[in-house]
């Protein structure tokens, strides 16, 4: 079969070396992994199987078909959506759902149901019961492994941190819960008392960078594409759609195997690069569906079918793109073949 003429090259010893420094900064609590949206994209089982080696124990999908996905890898597994009508007959061992509602928890109750997470609300207003559910008693008699919150804005100093911390350290003792978690990837960093018992750490695993406490965390994904063309472009062409670039010199131009259909998207347009060893190859013209110029006036070497490398360190291609650092891992598409160094 022939490959793709996208690779995502994936550094396996920097993504363990990731959950290591959060496990760290996780000052005693154990450290999880969210893994959810196939591992953000870079493929969930891999990622897991690696971290598992490392020493990870806990691992949150979203759906339930995320968490079938992982069923033969022995790992625990939390279903952070919970668990919908219908959804209880075909639950793999050693997986739980994390409840989020009342009729969730009651039909995990009528349903038979044994161990399992619950979700609290704590400002976000997204998922999870209310504290004055637990309060009057909803989740009394519950076997429930592990109490969680979400937090809002951790990756922004503002008071909302500290009265979700203490809300959520209210419910000390209140339920049976065996542990309690609330830090996501940037809470972790905020300090000890946001730990509690469990870290879920999801984007930082992946090279996210959120708070100046992250530092150390790795480059996991970096894109490579394959040049389809060389060419030379005269002075006062134009290249790409609606000619938003013209040459202001002779230039040499690459055409790459690369565009909006695959993730990199039209805000990359004259802000994006590529890199050949030390050579940096500014994108010019407009992003299309499946191609991507460059500017290789740097890289005389290149030709047709050589690889490049484009640039992809996550916090500063965000601040470049305007884009999320999650939405840069999570949108690169299927056609990108996933190679694990």
């Amino acid at each position: 079969m022939t490959a793709s003429p996208l690779r995502l090259r994936l550094d396996g010893a920097a993504l363990v070396s990731n959950w290591k420094l959060l496990a760290r900064l996780s000052e005693g609590a154990a450290c999880g992994a969210a893994v959810k949206a196939d591992g953000y994209g870079l493929g969930a089982g891999e990622v897991v199987r690696r971290l598992a080696e490392a020493g990870c124990r806990d691992f949150f999908v979203a759906a339930w078909s995320e968490a079938r996905a992982l069923a033969d890898l022995g790992v625990s597994v939390s279903v952070l959506h919970g668990v919908q009508a219908g959804e209880m007959a075909d639950m793999p061992a050693g997986v739980r759902p994390v409840l989020n509602t009342p009729e969730q928890v009651a039909r995990w109750r009528e349903g038979g149901g044994d161990r399992c997470d619950v979700m609290v609300d704590t400002g976000m207003n997204r998922l999870g019961v209310s504290i004055a559910d637990v309060g009057a008693g909803l989740l009394d008699g519950l076997r429930i492994e592990t109490l969680m919150t979400h937090m809002v804005s951790a990756d922004e100093d503002v008071p909302l941190n500290e009265r979700q911390r203490a809300a959520f350290a209210g419910l000390a003792g209140r339920t049976q819960a065996r542990r309690m978690s609330l830090a996501n990837s940037a809470a972790i960093a905020l300090g000890r008392d946001y730990a509690f018992d469990l870290t879920r750490p999801g984007i930082a695993l992946y090279g996210g960078v959120q708070r100046s406490g992250h530092a150390g965390i790795r480059q996991v994904a970096t894109p490579e594409v394959r040049i389809i063309q060389r060419r030379r472009v005269r002075a006062g062409e134009t290249v790409g759609y609606n000619a938003t670039f013209t040459a202001p010199r002779d230039m040499e131009i690459a055409t790459l195997n690369l565009g909006y259909a695959d993730g990199y998207l039209r805000c990359f347009s004259e802000k994006g690069r590529a890199r050949a060893g030390d050579a940096v190859l500014p994108v010019i013209g407009r992003v299309s569906m499946d191609l991507t110029a460059l500017c290789v006036d740097a890289a005389p070497e290149l030709a047709e079918g050589d690889w490049v490398a484009m640039d992809y360190a996550l916090p500063e291609t965000a601040a470049l793109s305007g884009l999320s650092q999650y939405e840069l891992l999570t949108g690169l598409g299927k056609r990108f073949d996933r190679v694990w160094e």
